[in-house]
């Protein structure tokens, strides 16, 4: 039985499969949403900086192990806020090419791309509207990770949310849309793994790969900031929070 005050968030198109809020089991749903059940309880819970390993993986980029494991709940919840005003899309690069992997934004700009390139704006072209507000657990969360990876004051302008079914992928790319290359890049993996492809500072620099599980958090800035980086095609699998799918979420302070 689905709740009432069940709240929806767009995830996977065309499945559904049975529920039990009680233990935390999730519907979902055709189209392109989850329910997941209302929230209770205090998302500030706890303002202490959890003691998660931190791995450094160059000079100034750091793989947080399970960052946003004990948040995951709430963290969905917040997204799904986002997703009911800025569903999910899929973007088409400048050369036409419709992209693999669904997204929305948040916050006061959003990344697009379409015939006229790559960008920041302030309104989502599909509403004309702003980008919903970035949700305080999620700035709150962003700049714990950027702080534990050695970055104070984050101030993220852009909040990318990506939805990752099987067989979706990112190409290896720099981010450098931005104004300010100075302030990290926080990432967050929820759901079903991905295999994080961390290249050099050349597109021919050869890359290494390690897995993103559920609640892993990558940070990068300072040497390592234009980095090429992608993710490898995602393989079949399923979490019970997401069914087939993985979320991935990355803050960006634009300086525009």
């Amino acid at each position: 039985m689905i709740d009432a005050h069940d709240t929806t968030l767009m995830l996977s198109g065309g499945s559904r499969r049975a529920v039990d809020h009680d233990n935390n089991c999730y519907t979902l749903v055709c189209g392109d949403q989850l329910c997941l059940p209302a929230m209770e309880t205090d998302l500030f819970q706890s303002d202490k900086v959890r003691q998660e390993d931190v791995l450094a993986i160059g000079p100034g980029s750091s793989y947080l192990g399970g960052f946003l494991v004990q948040d995951a709940i709430a963290v969905l919840s917040a997204v799904a806020q986002v997703t009911a005003l800025a569903p999910f899309r899929h973007l088409t690069t400048p050369g036409g090419q419709k992209m693999s992997v669904a997204m929305s934004n948040c916050g006061r700009l959003g990344w697009v791309s379409d015939h006229a390139g790559y960008r920041y704006q302030a309104e989502d072209p599909l509403s004309g509207k702003p980008w919903p507000s970035m949700p305080a657990l999620l700035l709150d969360r962003a700049q714990q990770a950027a702080e534990l990876a050695g970055y104070s004051d984050f101030q993220p302008t852009v909040c990318l949310i990506n939805r990752y079914e099987v067989g979706a992928r990112m190409g290896l790319h720099q981010d450098r849309d931005e104004r300010n290359l100075t302030a990290p890049i926080v990432s967050f993996s929820l759901g079903i793994p991905a295999t994080f492809i961390w290249g050099g500072l050349q597109r021919t620099d050869k890359p290494r790969r390690f897995l993103l599980k559920h609640g892993d958090a990558v940070v990068w800035g300072g040497q390592d900031r234009l980095r090429f980086h992608g993710v490898a095609p995602i393989k079949a699998d399923s979490h019970a929070l997401t069914g087939p799918v993985r979320i991935n979420i990355t803050f960006r302070q634009t300086g525009l």
